[in-house]
């Protein structure tokens, strides 16, 4: 989902001081404009004032550049990375519960864990419940194959991502 100029799916991190109400002034932002977050993540970094927000947003590039440009402004926000074209490593975390009406479906999704390197993290009497680790393609493939299953119930994070320390970075701060 890469170098998605105009109406793509862009990657972003802002990097902000960690206080009360800054993640509404930034969501506020895209909303004022229309935008959706489809996926957006809030921690705090190796120091405990400043907080990482990851954030993946649909939408054309020329007007996203003015949001970035708005959020640059805002008094807590220290950076803003668009990292769409970037070179980056990205995660995202899924529980998935799936639906184990007998022992041999049970071991055939625990087949399926193995597979994925996702960990079984609950067993019910009717379900397991799976922890799968990965990019957007992996969970999306490990939902798909457990949806003939039965998915009882399922929960992901959203992205988060991390700039490689070498490599092509061709659209860091914006």
């Amino acid at each position: 989902m890469r170098n998605n100029k105009e109406t793509g799916l862009h990657l972003v991190i802002i990097t902000v001081e960690n206080k009360t109400g800054v993640l509404a002034r930034i969501a506020g932002l895209f909303s004022a404009r229309g935008y959706n977050i489809d996926s957006l993540c809030v921690s705090e970094t190796e120091d405990s004032t400043i907080a990482k927000v990851t954030m993946t947003v649909k939408g054309h590039e020329r007007i996203l550049e003015q949001i970035y440009k708005q959020l640059n402004k805002l008094i807590d926000v220290i950076k803003v990375q668009d990292l769409t074209d970037g070179d980056f490593i990205d995660r995202e975390l899924l529980l998935i519960k799936v639906k184990t009406l007998n022992p041999a479906v049970r071991q055939e999704i625990m087949q399926l864990a193995n597979a994925f390197r996702a960990k079984i993290v609950d067993i019910g009497k009717k379900s397991l419940t799976l922890e799968v680790v990965g990019g957007i393609s992996k969970i999306s493939a490990i939902i798909d194959l457990l949806k003939s299953y039965g998915v009882r119930e399922l929960v992901r994070t959203g992205r988060i991502a991390l700039p490689r320390e070498f490599g092509q970075q061709k659209k860091q701060q914006v």
